[in-house]
């Protein structure tokens, strides 16, 4: 099979059209057709149909396409190795919720990375539909997505419908953060009826979209609060938990390290109890490297500390 070949079909993908796609490939139109009918040909099955606005994968086209962009990325990766640069490299990819333990490990990761190496590492938090769309498309190598277990159902079968491996990293029940100034810092434990007259800062933009908003509102196990911040970056939520005693957060546990660093303190609400699973995902194709078994060892340590283990 014929590596160019599968670049074209992503190509054709991505541009929807053949004559946008020959053209980005600086290549004549009728070539590309006969690369298609080639491709097509060989693998048994049309990649492609026509469409009102151009062209679009069929249903096994687009299978095939997803494992065409998991080998161009470890074509692309092994080519990136071997080169003769005279330094070793190291490419990392991650997509994750808006965790602090995960962020907490990586950094711990990182220290752990020789100072020599070429570095190339892409970190960014979001929701878990964008990672996992991400990881089909094979902008990312990996991703940890959050998710209540009441959900479970719905992202394993989507997971195992775009053809994804996944395996858990922690399950966990939410605790409350709050400034270590805040009256309710000396509880050992917090109920829901003490929050009432508490501001609870939110991530705005965590609902699933595939999923109703009457069906999420269901399958939670949190009781709604009526006073609200939404923020959509962790930076803002340490600076107003910190800095507004009258706040708090449900988020999934600490490292003590992040806690003395912001003057926050943690506590299990007794209560109003949220099961939730982080997952790892990434193409079925995929196989880890050193330096992604380097982070999720890291991880899994992070998580033994927090646990007391």
């Amino acid at each position: 099979m014929n590596l160019t070949h599968l670049r074209y079909m992503v190509e054709v993908e991505r541009q929807g059209s053949i004559t946008k796609a020959a053209a980005a490939l600086y290549m004549g139109q009728p070539n590309l057709s006969k690369a298609i009918k080639e491709m097509e040909r060989e693998i048994g099955i049309p990649i492609f149909k026509r469409s009102a606005k151009g062209v679009v994968p069929t249903e096994k086209g687009q299978e095939f396409l997803q494992y065409a962009k998991a080998i161009i990325v470890q074509m692309d990766k092994m080519e990136e190795l071997y080169k003769e640069t005279g330094a070793t490299r190291t490419d990392f990819q991650l997509m994750l919720p808006r965790a602090s333990y995960i962020t907490y490990a990586f950094t711990e990761f990182m220290n752990k990375l020789s100072r020599t190496e070429t570095v190339d590492i892409k970190f960014k938090e979001t929701n878990s539909l964008e990672a996992i769309n991400s990881v089909v498309e094979c902008e990312c190598t990996l991703a940890i997505i959050r998710y209540e277990l009441a959900q479970e159902d719905f992202f394993t079968s989507l997971l195992n419908e775009k053809n994804l491996k996944f395996q858990e990293v922690w399950t966990y029940d939410y605790v409350v953060l709050m400034s270590e100034k805040s009256p309710l810092a000396r509880e050992s434990a917090i109920k829901t009826e003490q929050l009432e007259e508490y501001i609870e800062v939110v991530h705005g933009d965590t609902a699933v979209p595939n999923v109703s908003a009457a069906l999420q509102k269901k399958t939670s196990r949190m009781k709604s609060h009526k006073r609200h911040i939404y923020v959509y970056e962790r930076g803002s939520q340490f600076d107003i938990l910190s800095s507004v005693p009258n706040t708090f957060m449900y988020v999934s546990p600490l490292p003590k390290a992040v806690l003395r660093r912001y003057g926050l303190v943690q506590k299990p609400c007794s209560d109003n109890h949220q099961a939730n699973r982080d997952t790892l995902i990434y193409q079925s194709s995929y196989r880890l490297s050193a330096t992604d078994k380097l982070f999720l060892d890291e991880l899994g340590d992070v998580i033994a500390k927090i646990e007391g283990r």
